[in-house]
């Protein structure tokens, strides 16, 4: 037997058993629970208003907020690791490997309750708005490293040209290198927004006014309380809202890796 045959016999094998875990999962399950339970007529009929309305708009916000505000510490972080002074090296490698190394949901608790608690310190907003802190410091955090590995993708002699140009350092990296720095790390940021946008959902740990909920905090609270108290249906129309919010982002991101791809 031809090893192309064999090969096609094997994917025909393995489609057959999912194809058999498939059947099997759908005549197991008891479709009138699940019905009720994540597609309730009545919570699918009024919760749309308040998860868009209050949770998609606050997440959005949160989101940009988080994304803007990191992003300019990344840019400082970046430069200080790459900076000839020593301490500032160090300073910027403690700061990214200790927020990346922990949860961000234990840097959200530790903004929102332990820091004021040893400092007196009440952020605007409260324990939602130090919780949007900590969103912030782990943010800036991951986004540095890419900056950083995008400054040092630029080719030296776009520096060494500039540089002979008569421009400053500081000119040289903000008006030559940073600009071309970002049009190589577009991708792996977008991909960070998208992340941040699915850590808003750790906001719902520290509390909310009913007006500044996230997505997920209002789906939770229409879990409790509502026409679709009970069940599980204001889960799943979150869930939708999220897929539809990352998912064309998740897209951009494979179209603009591929036009990089296509540049070099």
């Amino acid at each position: 037997m031809k090893r192309s045959t064999k090969r096609r016999l094997r994917h025909l094998a393995l489609y057959a058993v999912l194809l058999a875990v498939v059947l099997v999962l759908a005549f197991s399950l008891d479709w009138s629970s699940v019905r009720q339970t994540f597609f309730n007529s009545d919570g699918l009929k009024h919760n749309w208003h308040d998860l868009i309305v209050t949770g998609v708009k606050n997440t959005a916000i949160y989101t940009v907020i988080a994304f803007a505000v990191g992003l300019v510490l990344a840019i400082v972080l970046a430069l200080m690791k790459l900076s000839e002074v020593l301490v500032y090296r160090w300073l910027a490698t403690a700061y990214i490997e200790f927020f990346r190394g922990l949860p961000a949901l234990v840097t959200i608790f530790g903004m929102a309750f332990g820091f004021p608690i040893a400092t007196g310190w009440r952020p605007p907003g409260g324990a939602l708005g130090a919780g949007l802190i900590g969103l912030v410091l782990v943010a800036g955090a991951y986004m540095a490293e890419t900056i950083r590995a995008g400054i040092q993708a630029v080719p030296k002699g776009q520096t060494e040209a500039a540089r002979s140009l008569g421009m400053s350092s500081g000119r040289t990296m903000a008006f030559i290198v940073l600009p071309q720095a970002f049009r190589i790390i577009v991708p792996p940021l977008t991909n960070e927004m998208v992340l941040l946008i699915k850590d808003t959902s750790l906001l719902a740990f520290v509390g909310a006014t009913v007006g500044s909920r996230e997505l997920t905090n209002v789906a939770r609270d229409m879990m409790t309380s509502g026409p679709s108290a009970g069940t599980a249906t204001s889960l799943t129309m979150a869930a939708v809202l999220y897929l539809v919010i990352t998912l064309p982002l998740t897209r951009l991101v494979a179209w603009l890796e591929k036009k990089q791809r296509r540049a070099r």
